[in-house]
């Protein structure tokens, strides 16, 4: 590895290691196919393998590493790459789920409602997991509301959650942003008028896509990264 990050406290430690790690992965300090070793990890961060053991599982879950037999822990490649696409899918079938919910009138804005509230919630609490499930929550409620159930089934394979989660550590997104863009998201919805609520939540999604346009092809400062 090219970095060695400061030792961590106690408290969660197999937390903080996972998000130190997920940020050196997303950067490319940790590049892809290097191999993940606990010992090593465990001296890098001054504790034992046991909490370093359970961040990479947690890892292999978020698909960021894939653990192979009699050979150890790999950083998976084009995490980056896989990342920004799927935003990109991801912008277009909310945008087209958005569209079918309307039109149908099944949007369960009640429901939607309390996600936001528990976003902000876990915006005053600092809780980002929390932050990322009723996130998840939000947009699966439109997905379902849509009725198309190859539509749903291609927006769960993305794994929207382990993406999500990923995208929070590796931004550092402020929690309280999180609320206002959905709670601006949903008025939209509420508002009533197709075309601004579908684009809406495509714009929502394609934020996160790290490319140097965005979806209307204006060219941004910087990516967000």
């Amino acid at each position: 590895m090219t970095e060695e990050p400061s030792k961590l406290p106690r408290l969660t430690l197999a937390r903080q290691i996972r998000d130190s790690l997920v940020g050196r992965i997303v950067s490319g300090q940790v590049r892809p196919g290097e191999r993940l070793v606990e010992t090593r990890l465990a001296a890098t961060y001054g504790t034992s393998q046991a909490p370093v053991r359970e961040a990479l599982r947690e890892l292999e879950a978020m698909r960021l590493v894939e653990t192979q037999p009699r050979r150890g822990t790999f950083v998976r490649p084009f995490i980056q790459e896989t990342l920004r696409e799927s935003y990109v899918v991801r912008a277009a079938l909310e945008e087209t789920a958005t569209r079918l919910a309307l039109l149908a009138g099944t949007v369960p804005v009640e429901a939607m409602r309390a996600e936001v509230e528990a976003m902000r919630a876990a915006a005053e609490a600092g809780d980002s997991e929390a932050s990322a499930r009723a996130s998840v929550s939000f947009h699966r409620h439109v997905v379902e509301a849509a009725h198309n159930e190859l539509l749903k089934l291609t927006w769960e394979g993305l794994q929207i959650e382990a993406r999500t989660s990923v995208t929070m550590v590796a931004t550092e997104v402020d929690l309280h942003d999180i609320v206002r863009d959905h709670a601006e998201l949903l008025a939209a919805i509420e508002g009533g008028d197709l075309e601004t609520a579908c684009r809406q939540a495509r714009d929502h999604q394609w934020h996160y896509a790290d490319l140097p346009h965005d979806a209307h092809g204006r060219m941004r400062d910087s990516a967000t990264g």
